[in-house]
């Protein structure tokens, strides 16, 4: 370790940082990533002195990361020696730290926007590890401090939940900063724990579930605010108000711990026991297992203990009422168990649930503004575009909107002659004209005067962007521009995909369990692009259907490939596609031994390295 004085290699950046500092002009060779970092903080107005009071941020009450990562960072504080550890959540607020911090110990938030350039914000924003070298900080007391620091990525999302920063004197030199080994084990260990902590909340979830359900045919909900799991009865009941209501009061219960159960807003609450959950949830329909109520056990061998329940009055209109009764593990509050029953007025006569129509399937704010808008077009008869990538449901979409109506067909694809005339069409009868874009030269212009003379003929038409449109074309999309829209693509709706998947899956021969998704696999089909959309799904889920082997939920093995691997980090070329599929069907085959499938693949390993960091940004 050296001082800032005798650091010959940050003396030159040194000067330049005090150049900035009093408005001269730089030198040339200030990095770039350096040089920008300075210019936001002072944008941000951050005093490089820290003149003035110190932001103290408000830390969260109950921190899952830090609760997770604690035993790890207890081991790991003895060895320390001169050098300190820090922990930050996702707004890099510091929520522990140990060790003999250098330089000044008063900032608790670490965000760019208080303190100025730093590792732990570099790391965040990269979300890779990261090193800031004296100079390089913005912050007076900090130019004598080295520091690195990894971000803490969660286990099931790969969304960034803080860092792991540790710091100590100036370093001889820029890098590599001597405790990046123990940053990187440090996040690897807390990473570890959280995996842990998950998996066994959601188990803790589904065996709550199960003793709760008496059958297929109890309608039971249950919910840990990352989770949800939804018996084939409880669909009925279980309206977008209700599963509101339901998580509403799963975050207050959460958020309450062990005290009386409030009124949250969603409805009047019967004070009998207490509950939890937070956060968006994900839904997974499971069969119903047996057993009516949650028990729980402190782990001391004693018989364990009944949770009492409360009833939840539903918005009105809901239709059902709700009993929810909490799920604990290890004195915690993890979520809830809600056993739903229609009222005695509204009790359904038993039917089998109507699968939903595959072009109005999904609720996520893309879909359902292309549909409303579709169907406000629709109730008047005239010519209507649907435009879009192909395979995202534009077709679909046009059948669902002309109702039992069954119109004339014309696909350019199969004929690019249309071959269809006015007269046809005179009896009110519509048009469905599918893949516009490839229409004959002479019947685009047909169409153009058929338009003209008829601007209120019943007309839906599909139309897949691609080569630039001639005159003549562009003619007819200008003609219909004002009665258009634009069905999304399914990778703009992720949260679509789960309603979709029962709609594509066939139906299950009797006797046989219909289709269903492990959490993992899910989230794998949710970060897919789909290039192919809704179509190339439907291929993927009929595949599975037809050809697996296995019972029970699909798992993310089983999925293809390119959909289990996860996206690419940027647009491939298809040379790079089918580099990348064959990279991982080596790596597949030799389970994930790089070695043995860069042999495999006649290529070095170190090649085989670059194309993966190439392909997947991995560090």
């Amino acid at each position: 370790m050296t001082t800032l004085d005798h650091s010959p290699a940050l003396a030159p950046l040194r000067q330049a940082r005090e150049r900035f500092l009093s408005g001269r002009p730089l030198p040339d060779d200030v990095p770039d990533e350096v040089l920008a970092a300075w210019r936001r903080a002072r944008f941000f107005g951050v005093r490089h002195d820290l003149d003035g009071p110190v932001h103290e941020p408000e830390l969260p009450a109950d921190s899952a990361l830090l609760e997770a990562a604690r035993p790890v960072l207890d081991r790991i504080a003895p060895a320390l020696g001169r050098s300190a550890m820090l922990l930050t959540d996702g707004r890099l607020r510091v929520l522990w730290t140990s060790g003999e911090v250098p330089g000044d110990d008063r900032c608790r938030d670490l965000s760019e926007r208080e303190v100025g350039h730093n590792s732990a914000a570099l790391a965040l924003r990269t979300r890779r590890r990261a090193e800031v070298h004296g100079p390089e900080h913005f912050l007076d007391v900090w130019q004598d401090v080295s520091a690195v620091s990894v971000p803490l990525l969660a286990p099931d999302s790969g969304q960034v939940l803080g860092t792991v920063t540790v710091a100590s004197a100036l370093c001889a030199g820029c890098g590599p900063h001597p405790g990046a080994a123990l940053a990187e084990a440090t996040a690897t260990a807390v990473e570890a724990e959280l995996l842990a902590r998950s998996r066994t909340a959601e188990r803790v979830l589904l065996d709550a579930y199960t003793r709760a359900a008496h059958g297929p045919d109890r309608a039971i909900v249950a919910l840990d605010g990352r989770n949800r799991i939804v018996s084939e009865a409880a669909v009925r009941l279980a309206t977008p108000q209700v599963l509101a209501a339901l998580e509403r009061s799963s975050t207050s219960e959460r958020a309450s711990g062990a005290r009386p159960p409030q009124d949250t807003g969603c409805g009047a609450v019967v004070e009998r026991s207490n509950g939890a959950g937070d956060g968006p949830s994900r839904e997974l329909r499971a069969d119903a297992g047996n057993g009516p109520v949650v028990e729980r056990s402190h782990g001391t061998g004693r018989r364990p203990v009944r949770e009492q329940s409360y009833d939840l009055t539903l918005p009105d209109g809901a239709g059902c009422t709700a009993e929810i009764t909490p799920v604990r593990h290890e004195g915690r509050v993890l979520g809830i168990v809600a056993v739903l029953e229609a009222r005695a007025a509204e009790v359904p006569v038993p039917r089998p649930v109507p699968r939903p129509a595959l072009a109005l399937a999904g609720g996520s704010v893309p879909w359902r503004h292309a549909v409303a808008r579709a169907v406000e077009l629709a109730r008047v008869p005239e010519p209507l575009l649907l435009t879009g990538e192909r395979g995202s449901g534009k077709t679909a979409l046009a059948r669902e909107l002309l109702g039992g109506t069954v119109p004339l067909v014309a696909d350019a694809a199969e004929s690019p002659e249309l071959g269809v005339t006015y007269s046809e069409l005179a009896d009110g009868r519509p048009l469905l004209l599918r893949h516009a874009e490839r229409l004959a030269q002479s019947d685009v212009a047909a169409l153009n005067s058929l338009l003209e003379e008829h601007p209120d003929i019943h007309l839906l038409v599909t139309y897949t962007p691609g080569t630039p449109p001639g005159p003549c074309f562009q003619r007819l999309l200008d003609t219909l521009a004002p009665r258009s829209v634009a069905v999304p693509a399914l990778r703009e709706r992720p949260e679509d995909v789960r309603e979709l998947l029962p709609v594509l899956a066939p139906r299950p021969t009797p006797g046989q369990p219909p289709l269903t998704w492990t959490l993992d696999a899910l989230r794998a089909l949710e970060e897919h692009p789909w290039p192919g959309n809704v179509t190339e799904l439907a291929h993927v889920v009929r595949a599975l259907a037809e050809h697996r082997r296995v019972t029970g939920p699909v798992r993310r093995a089983e999925l293809p490939d390119p959909v289990r691997e996860g996206p690419a980090a940027r647009r491939l070329s298809p040379m790079e596609h089918a580099e990348r599929t064959a990279i991982l069907a080596a790596l597949r085959r030799h389970g994930g031994n790089k070695a043995r499938a860069a042999a495999a693949l006649g290529i070095g390993r170190a090649t085989l390295y670059r194309k993966l960091r190439g392909y997947r940004d991995v560090p």
